[in-house]
Order: structure tokens, then sequence, then C-alpha cells
């Protein structure tokens, strides 16, 4: 089925535009910490872990270490989600969308 020329310029920059999008949140990186920086988390924008620091001063509390660690990665997941919707946010608020779309 042919589309009108419009329409195919219209899909071909949408398939443009994802692709942007995609680079974009490849490229965030983002760092959270928990317990004063005593656990810290680097993410991806995939949200793979990259890195994990862990002072050795909570090395021997494995519970608190546990719950160090697992606050710092939803802390990082939380900031990967925050920095994801901000440049898809700007990427799109220039194609003049309704509010309330993006």
């Amino acid at each position: 089925m042919k589309m009108p020329g419009n329409m195919q310029a219209m899909m071909k920059q949408a398939q443009q535009m994802q692709e942007r999008m995609k680079e974009e949140i490849a490229q965030i990186r983002v760092e959270a910490s928990a317990g004063g920086g005593m656990v810290t988390v680097k993410m991806d924008g995939q949200k793979n872990v990259l890195g994990v620091t862990i002072d050795p001063e909570v090395a021997g509390d494995v519970e608190m270490l546990q719950d160090m660690v697992m606050a710092a990665v939803n802390e990082a997941a939380k900031k990967v989600e925050e920095e994801t919707s901000r440049k898809v946010g700007g990427m799109l608020g220039g194609m003049g969308l309704p509010p309330g779309l993006i």
C-alpha cells in the first residue's frame, strides 16, 4: 500500500526521532548513593548497573549493606526514569503535540 508523500515523510521523521531518542537514552549515566555515600551505584540509560562502590565500614553488617545497595539501585533507576523523561519530553516538545501526550 502506497502512502501519500506527506505521510511517508512523517513516518520517516518519526523513525529518525525514535533513533535519536534511543541514542540519547543510551548516553544517560546516573549515580546514586545511600547511607550518606557509603554505597554508590552507577547506572546507564537501559538501567544496567555499571558499578557499585561500597565503603569497607559497612561490609561487616550484611543486612544494612543489602538495604543500602537496594536503596542506591532504586534511586539510580528513578534518576534514569527522570532523565529519560526529560530528554524525551524535550525532543517531543518541539513537535507541537497537545499537552499531556508527553
